[in-house]
């Protein structure tokens, strides 16, 4: 019944918006709408405040970056031309491109780039988004298409983080008239314009006649749909109501594999699945019960029984893939060994606990409702809850005090969508990284992994770095904070008239030469 109402209100959604299109559209030609539903609500439309890749994905249809990454992770120019650095490390000079427009008619040039980067820089801002780039000491406008970042010390991943999703340029003008209503005014010089977004249905763009790449866009419009059931995903996906699903219900996709109007896409990914554990707070403060809880749950049956057999066993902390990335082995399934481990730590009879998700989509509560039974065998007793976007930042991103925050296991994913090995850890394992900073919802601190990880950032001599990454990673294991779950494997459907859209290795999209035939 909850699938069939909200179907319901889905093909409410969309008879409106085709009616909405009609009366705004004058040619004598079929416009060309693309619905997209997608697992999740966003957070936010501004990608400086935003954690989740989601959100950020969304937000690629109306705001660029000076950097970005191709299908396989591998730099590419977008609103920039080209860039030098200082033989220092501490000096990055970057030519941007000409003659570009934001929504709104102001040029895009070097005062925009600065004012963007002087926002996120100030930490009276409080963005979520400040630890990623506060190692600019000052941002210069040299002339108006040249931009000198000034870093505070040597940061030699400095060009990967200007890649990174949340690195957009936002319209200068935008931002001085909106302030902090730019999360629901976006302006930026994206193929399209932002039209209207109501948090829980959908996020609705349209064609940007001025757009600086000439022919594109190829669509009129797009639609961000939430569609957070697994069912009503792949059901408005075979009705035809939307022409591309992310992510694919695992265990529907043999049966959408047979749909003639569909193709069903899959392909490795850097997307890590945890669960951390808050190491502030009994009995997660004691490394032998973390390290039980991981010996606890038969990570080779839940790729299985959540993501039908589209997931692997985690074999390190960071994702094959991204750059300085170590392989250790999965831990392996061994309840008596847990049982062993807790009765060490003072636990002889488990003990109840709490488990969180960051998501309440199916796969999430399967993946919850398989731990809750896994660790229920080895006497931890778990209550579990999935988390609304809106709890999500409230409960988990938001604590201001890391004695007192209420976490205490927490299933969530990451990907290090800078490609190499310093976002998989810093955000999430170093000490400056808890919440409301970042995500280090374990509240993990080891002074040889947070050592390790400023050493690393520090130099540009390739063998050490990777011997400092493969330190700390190793520590990291040990220490299990994290029980390390499994590795995604993309899945996602797109109609087959639908081409120019795809989903890239962190579970961001590229959609840039999308189309309709």
């Amino acid at each position: 019944m909850k699938s069939s109402t909200r179907l319901l209100s889905f093909r409410h959604l969309l008879i409106a918006g085709s009616l909405a299109a009609a009366s705004l559209s004058t040619p004598a030609f079929a416009a060309k709408d693309v619905v997209l539903a997608v697992n999740s609500t966003f957070t936010t439309l501004d990608p400086y405040d935003a954690n989740d890749t989601l959100s950020m994905a969304v937000t690629k249809s109306f705001y660029q970056g000076l950097f970005g990454f191709d299908k396989d992770l591998k730099l590419v120019n977008v609103l920039a031309d080209s860039y030098q650095v200082s033989k220092d490390g501490l000096t990055y000079t970057i030519k941007l491109k000409s003659g570009i427009k934001f929504h709104d008619g102001t040029d895009f040039n070097a005062a925009a780039v600065k004012a963007n980067f002087d926002r996120v820089t100030n930490p009276d801002n409080k963005l979520k988004r400040y630890t990623l780039y506060n190692r600019i000491a000052k941002t210069d406008v040299v002339d108006a298409h040249t931009v000198k970042f000034t870093l505070k010390e040597p940061f030699s991943p400095f060009i990967n983080v200007l890649a990174h999703p949340s690195g957009v340029i936002i319209s200068p003008a935008a931002l001085q008239k909106y302030g902090k209503d730019i999360a629901f005014n976006p302006v930026g010089t994206g193929p399209f314009v932002f039209q209207e977004w109501k948090q829980t249905d959908y996020l609705k763009v349209k064609k940007f006649d001025g757009y600086w790449k000439k022919g594109l866009p190829k669509v009129d419009t797009l639609t961000w749909k939430p569609v957070v059931d697994n069912n009503t995903r792949a059901t408005v996906l075979q009705t035809g109501e939307a022409s591309f699903a992310y992510t694919l219900p695992p265990e529907q996709a043999e049966q959408l594999k047979q749909s003639p109007k569909v193709d069903v896409v899959t392909s490795p990914s850097i997307i890590a699945r945890y669960l951390s554990m808050n190491t502030k707070q009994k009995p997660f403060d004691n490394v032998k019960v973390r390290q039980a809880v991981n010996y606890a749950i038969n990570k080779e049956a839940l790729a299985k029984v959540a993501f039908a057999g589209y997931a692997v066993p985690a074999e390190g902390v960071v994702p094959a893939g991204v750059e300085y990335a170590e392989k250790f082995g999965a831990w392996p399934y061994d309840p008596a060994k847990a049982k062993q481990l807790l009765a060490e730590a003072g636990y002889p009879n488990g003990f109840e606990t709490i488990l969180w998700s960051a998501y309440n989509h199916s796969t999430a509560q399967k993946v919850i409702q398989f731990a809750q039974q896994q660790l229920a065998q080895v006497g931890i007793k778990v209550q579990i809850q999935a988390l609304e976007a809106g709890q999500r930042v409230e409960k988990v991103e938001s604590q201001p005090n890391p004695d007192a925050a209420p976490v205490r296991m927490y299933y969530i994913g990451w990907s290090s969508s800078t490609g190499e090995a310093d976002w998989a850890l810093r955000p999430l394992l170093a000490s400056e990284a808890f919440p409301p900073k970042l995500l280090n919802t374990a509240y993990y601190k080891n002074d040889l992994v947070d050592g390790n990880i400023a050493k690393a950032l520090n130099t540009t001599d390739t063998a050490e770095k990777e011997k400092l990454y493969k330190a700390a990673q190793k520590q990291i294991w040990e220490d299990a904070p994290w029980a390390f779950l499994v590795t995604e494997k993309l899945l996602y459907a797109r109609a087959k008239n639908l081409s120019g859209i795809y989903v890239m290795p962190d579970g961001s999209f590229n959609y840039d030469d999308i189309d309709v035939k």
